[in-house]
């Protein structure tokens, strides 16, 4: 762990193994936190604070984009880090993650030296009004195992940015990015104590978002856990920003191009083995459409190649725990005994890791577990719809907790934008991937969250407005 300038090392505290999913095998022995090493990180954080607030904005900057030239340099090391700790095969790790990493910190890198307030004439005599915009103080960022060090990126940066300090927690499940990260935050330059990291289990997280010394926690991760973190934030009037599950519904109308839907639908189903809470997971066909989108869906699916992702072969990688394989094994249970008609798929693969056949089911309707809840796995719902219901598809489409991201597959693209305005969802794609970007804001409605990330909603959400009054 790192507190302050200090990497900690396990001594007689309590440890907890790394595994590599692909194999099963242990990788790495990591500290499980304990209330005095969270209150330590966050002291760290607070005594650090000032100093990096007053840091001039063009020399905060130019240490965000330190780091992201040394995450640039380690960009080969860091993708096979993140591939054998979170089993994402390197294409996307060293493709998709680490490029991402590196542009976000370029991005709010140019945001550091543009922070500006406004002036106002107030309706009163002789007074001059304007506002700041200044950091919150000491920042809980709490990260999942789906994406770890992208997902930390999309808040480390802005937090750091607009001249916050952090504490970070990673998911126990894949921490080795993020510590490998904080040493290169430290390789860069940024002082001790403005980057902490403690691991270990949901007692830590519970620790840092009950602690008093935290300004703002932004949280990436289950519903049910940032219910628990708001009502706690609430209650100590703490700043949050939650980025929480999703059930993406994909609009497949009756004039699209059912083979361009097919492909992107399979890449925003099956991206990372499903472990997205974007992902594309429950189909909306066009009646006289579903039968071929489902034939070439379920092909598409079943060419998959499972393999360790580090293999050049690999396609699909595992899944990211045992725990997980088994919570995905039950959905496709349900759905059988639900009365869905399984495609294909349906079961573990054989030999060792934690991989899962991508499965596909036919004859879904709308009121079945396997099209309500999040899986968060590779299991794809095809559900047809009479085409000439629009209102009522769109009701349909909308009838979840949910509400991160959709897509719609249309050639006809006022019909596109026509169900996209009316579709709830943070995020909405038309004929493409959940695709992201550090300048496009990012979160969801409903039960998938609260706040964005990227973009100026980024600064907002690390940021708080002050007003100054002066007397003329």
């Amino acid at each position: 762990m790192l507190i302050g300038a200090d990497w900690i090392e396990a001594g007689d505290r309590a440890t907890f193994p790394s595994h590599d999913p692909a194999t099963g095998k242990v990788i790495a022995e990591l500290i499980s936190a304990g209330p005095a090493d969270v209150d330590a990180a966050v002291h760290a954080a607070a005594e650090a604070f000032d100093d990096w607030a007053a840091i001039v904005p063009a020399e905060r900057a130019r240490l965000l984009l330190r780091v992201a030239d040394l995450v640039e340099q380690h960009a080969d090391e860091l993708a096979r880090l993140e591939t054998t700790d979170q089993g994402q095969p390197l294409p996307i790790s060293a493709g998709f993650a680490i490029p991402m990493v590196i542009n976000q910190f370029r991005y709010h890198a140019g945001w550091a030296t543009k922070l500006t307030g406004i002036t106002v004439d107030v309706s009163i005599p002789d007074i001059d009004y304007r506002t700041r915009r200044e950091p919150l103080g000491v920042c809980a960022l709490i990260t999942p195992w789906n994406f770890p060090i992208m997902l930390l990126a999309f808040k480390l940066a802005p937090a750091l940015a607009t001249g916050n300090t952090v504490v970070i927690k990673p998911a126990e499940q894949t921490s080795l990015s993020t510590i490998r990260l904080a040493e290169l935050c430290r390789e860069a330059g940024l002082p001790p104590g403005v980057v902490n990291v403690v691991t270990g289990g949901p007692s830590v997280g519970r620790a840092l978002v009950e602690h008093p010394g935290v300004a703002k926690i932004s949280f990436t991760g289950s519903t049910e856990v940032g219910r628990e973190i708001a009502a706690t934030a609430g209650r100590s009037l703490k700043r949050v920003s939650l980025e929480l599950g999703g059930k993406a519904p994909s609009v497949i109308t009756a004039d699209a191009d059912i083979d361009a839907a097919v492909a992107g639908n399979l890449m925003g189903g099956l991206l990372n083995s499903g472990q997205v809470c974007a992902a594309y997971t429950r189909f909306y066909v066009a009646r006289r459409k579903a039968d071929e989108f489902t034939e070439k869906l379920a092909a598409g699916a079943a060419a998959q190649v499972l393999g360790h992702g580090l293999d050049p072969k690999t396609q699909l990688g595992p899944l990211v725990s045992a725990e997980q394989a088994e919570r995905v094994d039950s959905y496709v249970r349900l759905g059988e005994a639900e009365g869905a008609t399984l495609v294909t798929g349906g079961h573990r693969a054989d030999g060792d890791g934690y991989f899962y056949q991508p499965t596909v089911f036919a004859g879904v309707t709308d009121s079945m577990r396997i099209a309500r809840e999040e899986i968060f796995g590779p299991v794809l719902s095809v559900i047809p719809y009479e085409d000439e219901d629009e209102l009522n598809l769109v009701a349909r489409a909308n009838d979840t907790d949910y509400g991160l991201a959709a897509v719609i597959w249309s050639t006809n693209i006022r019909t596109a934008n026509r169900i996209a305005r009316r579709i709830r969802a943070g995020s909405v794609y038309i004929n493409m991937p959940p695709l992201l970007d550090p300048a496009a804001a990012w979160g969801g409605m409903k039960a998938s969250g609260l706040g964005r990330e990227n973009g100026f909603d980024a600064i907002e959400a690390f940021t708080e407005v002050k007003s100054i009054w002066t007397a003329l």
